[in-house]
């Protein structure tokens, strides 16, 4: 693969205004992309989150390290109109850092049928993700009916509005469900999870996305660190219970296994160089939300490839060094 990348979160503030990385501080932010590049052997990191203060803060620092810049804006409970505007802002400040030498692409929001209204019914991405999952094949299939001609819609105008500001390369991090018309985008990029469902015909999926002829990225791939999360793909962050907005709970029974988190990361970098994709980013270098230590420990629910102790210190896991040997053998 030509980048060899991991997502960064800066802040995905939910619908309560409460952010999962409430600890912000740039001068660790800047030790973090340092290990991503350094310990990792990343060349790329994608930086998430709903700040775009944050994004560009981030921007900057991964890019004065020499990583390509991801800058992507991932959003809760918007409007269209409303993300509309965080976009046009993250794509002046994208052309800034672009202007000043970094390699960046704008990513134009992220899984928009799930996290921003318009698109299903439902009040928040857990409503709306519970309504897919637990519904009927028929009900299913009714809910996602008009999503792509909805997305698409908004998709074109917003290509607009960052192409207008912005002049480097532009995509969007979709779901597959949400049938995506990649004509307007430089290049193609899913949030490509292996559950136990899909993952008979995962590996030719992946190769018709490269089919199609544009650059491919996996915006998304991991796994959580419990027993069975490999087979529950994104499915594996739903054991989180949550009061206030912030977590504090775990569904009971969870048994730790790193083996399992590193196992899976492992396949799937496989699967992504023998298939021919461009661009492949880890989710994710740390939840931080979701410590590590407390009773439950929330770490086990976490798709981090570190474990964030409660005095903020970072202890790599098993999945980190398969990161890292996978990289180092690409250099």
């Amino acid at each position: 693969m030509r980048g060899r990348g991991i997502g960064y979160d800066t802040g995905f503030i939910n619908d309560l205004g409460v952010s999962t990385h409430e600890r912000w501080n740039p001068e660790a932010v800047a030790r973090d992309l340092r290990s991503i590049r350094d310990d990792l052997g990343c060349t790329a990191v994608r930086l998430t989150g709903g700040d775009p203060e944050r994004l560009e803060t981030a921007g900057r620092l991964a890019a004065e390290l020499g990583l390509e810049v991801w800058l992507s804006p991932f959003t809760c409970e918007l409007t269209t109109g409303e993300l509309t505007a965080v976009l046009a802002d993250c794509a002046h400040r994208a052309e800034r850092l672009r202007l000043a030498g970094a390699r960046v692409v704008v990513v134009t929001g992220a899984e928009l049928s799930l996290f921003t209204r318009g698109f299903l019914p439902g009040d928040g991405g857990l409503e709306r993700t519970a309504a897919l999952l637990n519904g009927t094949r028929d009900q299913t299939a009714a809910l996602l009916a008009d999503v792509p001609r909805r997305i698409n819609e908004f998709l074109a105008e917003a290509v607009r509005v960052v192409r207008e500001r912005f002049g480097g390369p532009v995509t969007y991090a979709a779901i597959p469900f949400e049938g995506v018309d990649w004509t307007p985008f430089d290049i193609v990029s899913v949030d490509a999870y292996r559950s136990v469902e899909i993952a008979d015909h995962y590996e030719d999926s992946i190769r018709a996305l490269v089919a199609q002829g544009k650059p491919v990225a996996i915006t998304e791939f991991g796994a959580a660190t419990y027993r069975g999360a490999a087979d529950l793909g994104a499915r594996g962050m739903l054991v989180v219970e949550y009061e206030g907005g912030r977590p504090s709970g775990l569904a009971g029974g969870l048994v730790r296994d790193e083996a399992g988190q590193a196992g899976y990361v492992r396949e799937l970098l496989r699967v992504f160089e023998k298939t021919g994709v461009d661009t492949a980013f880890v989710n994710t270098y740390a939840s931080f939300h979701l410590p590590h230590g407390g009773d439950p420990d929330l770490d086990l629910a976490s798709f981090g490839v570190v474990r964030l102790h409660p005095d903020g210190t970072r202890e790599p896991k098993e999945a980190f060094a398969v990161i890292a040997e996978h990289y180092a053998t690409r250099r």
